[in-house]
């Protein structure tokens, strides 16, 4: 019998946390150590952010460097994990009737690999992503999660990958330090209550909960945590095994379930 391979939530945070040596890029490697190891990965960013549903299709994707004003060595990392068209397909059919387009544009962004290249730095676990449809609520996107379920059972990794917090107009921009906001602590501790007490209505109408307008002003960085929810079993276990706040209002967190 195969292992079920978890279902994993990451706070991706500032983009050079792909170059950086820190408490979470060593938290993420430590979790590439520690997870069983999987055929390949489906990743829900929160920069593929688009009108509708689509998984790449490609044997190659591209490392896409979407962001600006960074350092040159960021824009020279290159992450050649490949494709997976059969994991691709396979998510098409799990997927139906919802409409999803086989992609041959996109490719990976930098909310997959500057993760993914600390927890799988030999790029060797082939990468598929799917894009969150911006046209859909909340509700929406925890069901294609728990349609994706049975992936963990076939030796699929599902990642989430976003921010439970993600202000960026109140984030200390040029690395310098700041504490982080009450409002952004408070409800990333609403949110972990919620996680705790298997509270997942909650966490998808989370604009109910305390402080989400400042927390969560935009949903793409948040709604990859309702797909990993959608994704877990009734009663499995779950851990943070990546946790803080950077530049004072985005939050680092990592959910586990499994």
């Amino acid at each position: 019998m195969s292992t079920r391979l978890p279902a994993l939530f990451v706070g991706h945070g500032n983009p050079l946390n792909a170059v950086s040596e820190n408490s979470w890029s060593r938290a993420w490697a430590a979790l590439g150590v520690h997870l069983p190891r999987p055929r390949a990965v489906l990743a829900i960013s929160a920069h593929w952010y688009v009108p509708v549903t689509a998984v790449t299709v490609m044997a190659a994707p591209r490392t896409i460097h979407d962001f600006g004003g960074f350092p040159r060595e960021l824009y020279e990392v290159r992450y050649p994990a490949p494709g997976d068209t059969v994991l691709a397909s396979r998510v098409q059919r799990l997927l139906t009737p919802t409409r999803v387009i086989a992609d041959l544009d996109w490719g990976l962004d930098h909310g997959t690999w500057s993760v993914l290249r600390h927890v799988f730095p030999d790029a060797d676990v082939p990468v598929v992503q799917l894009s969150i449809d911006e046209t859909q609520p909340a509700a929406f996107h925890y069901e294609l999660g728990g349609r994706l379920r049975a992936l963990r059972d076939e030796g699929v990794l599902i990642l989430g990958s976003g921010d439970v917090v993600h202000n960026l107009h109140t984030y200390a921009w040029g690395g310098h330090p700041r504490e982080p906001y009450d409002w952004a602590l408070r409800f990333e501790r609403e949110v972990r209550r919620r996680l705790d007490a298997r509270d997942h209505a909650a966490l998808i109408d989370y604009f109910s909960l305390p402080d989400a307008r400042l927390a969560v002003p935009t949903p793409e960085h948040y709604l990859p945590l309702l797909y990993i929810l959608g994704a877990s079993y009734r009663g499995e276990p779950h851990r943070f095994p990546v946790e803080g706040m950077d530049g004072g209002s985005v939050s680092m967190l990592a959910v586990q379930f499994g």
